[in-house]
């Protein structure tokens, strides 16, 4: 692979960003990926792969590097050429470069593959909270799938088209997709391609969503004509699944904190063909209040540390405090309680978060089941990355019984 200096400079200035001035990978990939307009689709790739791979790899190349976690401009440039070397790329004659100790980087990258937190590249405390929880052998295995990118996975939209019409549509566009055994609408890119300015995203014949992700609406167990809340609902991934699964009959009452991503949900709605969803900004306890007792369904889709989408967003693992996992979960324990009255007695509720931890997953609902004995599990649902290939999730399906 032959190193181009605008690509490279593109690099440095996005982990500049994201490291010093912390900005969201995500965010600085996507201001990156608009610098020039003339770059091709390998041009774009190379960029967005390598801003991610050095992000996560973050604690490696440092060690290895001996940048001391300081993420000045020459330090930047030999975390890019750590990455580089490690992956046999010949280093061009830049003035970067040209005391690369190429053989020292090799030799201590075998050193280090001792130090499973290192090697790994996460910090200690996350690394221990997850052995307690897990055990050491599951989460070796998850840590290690939690550092292979993540595949980029499509919805298809049955308000819209099949699976095979889609399919079909974006072949013509030169980008091929798979099915997901066990994914009713899930189809896997073979290769990244930038799908969102094509005819069928356009037409709203689908939405990128994981595969886990997929998984929730259904858990739901929703039918035509119900009255569901959805009371986490953000940008409306499955606020807009689950209209799907009811065709567009009965109603969607979608809730969030955030009054602006709900914006985006009605934006998204209108593109997918959904009319049966109404959007609520949660202003006050009352906002909840006003709907206790009146919904067939209500999805808890709760906020989480989040360690289940690392392979996703591998800038939380440096962004992640322990106090945030503590408070969390008295958040979501709150919610679980407050929450789980909008649905009717004989109705279901799912729980859901995107956290491998048990503490913020079973427990959670084994604490909330004690204390509300006129709820019951109907069944729970772990998916770990390690065995699905997707994201860690968890999901519980209770039902109200009086």
């Amino acid at each position: 692979m032959r190193l181009h200096r605008n690509l490279v400079f593109t690099v440095i200035d996005s982990l500049h960003d994201i490291f010093n001035e912390q900005e969201y990978a995500d965010k600085a990939v996507q201001k990156a990926l608009k610098k020039d307009v003339r770059w091709g689709a390998r041009d774009r790739k190379f960029v967005a792969e390598t801003i991610y791979e050095i992000v996560r790899w973050k604690r490696l190349y440092n060690e290895i590097a001996g940048t001391k976690n300081h993420y000045t401009r020459d330090n930047l440039w030999k975390l890019f050429a750590v990455w580089a070397v490690l992956r046999g790329i010949d280093l061009p004659d830049w003035k970067y470069f040209t005391e690369t100790p190429v053989r020292r980087i090799k030799g201590k990258f075998d050193e280090l593959q001792e130090h499973r937190a290192i090697a790994q590249s996460i910090p200690d405390w996350m690394d221990e909270l997850c052995v307690k929880e897990l055990g050491e052998s599951k989460w070796e295995k998850e840590l290690t799938a939690q550092n292979i990118p993540a595949s980029a996975i499509l919805r298809v939209n049955s308000l819209r088209g099949s699976k095979k019409q889609l399919q079909d549509l974006l072949a013509a566009d030169e980008i091929i997709t798979k099915p997901i055994k066990g994914y009713t609408y899930a189809l896997e890119l073979e290769e990244r391609k930038n799908v969102f300015k094509t005819a069928a995203f356009q037409s709203g014949l689908f939405e990128m969503q994981d595969a886990s992700s997929q998984l929730v609406a259904e858990f739901l167990d929703v039918a035509p004509g119900m009255r569901v809340v959805d009371t986490c609902a953000g940008a409306g991934g499955k606020t807009l699944h689950i209209a799907a699964l009811m065709e567009n009959k009965g109603t969607i009452i979608a809730t969030d904190i955030y009054g602006g991503k709900l914006v985006e949900l009605k934006k998204r709605a209108k593109r997918a063909g959904a009319f049966n969803i109404t959007t609520r900004k949660i202003e006050s306890s009352k906002t909840i209040k006003k709907l206790y007792d009146t919904a067939d369904r209500v999805l808890i889709d709760a906020p989480c540390s989040g360690l289940g989408v690392l392979k996703r967003n591998p800038d939380s693992k440096w962004k992640l405090q322990p106090e945030f996992i503590d408070n969390i979960k008295v958040i979501q324990a709150d919610i679980l309680e407050r929450y789980t009255k909008i649905v009717k007695v004989g109705g279901k509720v799912v729980y859901a978060t995107c956290s491998i931890l048990p503490s913020e997953n079973q427990e959670q609902v084994a604490k909330f089941l004690a204390n509300n004995e006129n709820f019951k599990l109907v069944k729970d649902k772990k998916i770990l990355s390690s065995e699905s290939g997707y994201d860690g999730f968890y999901m519980a399906l209770l039902e109200r019984i009086s």
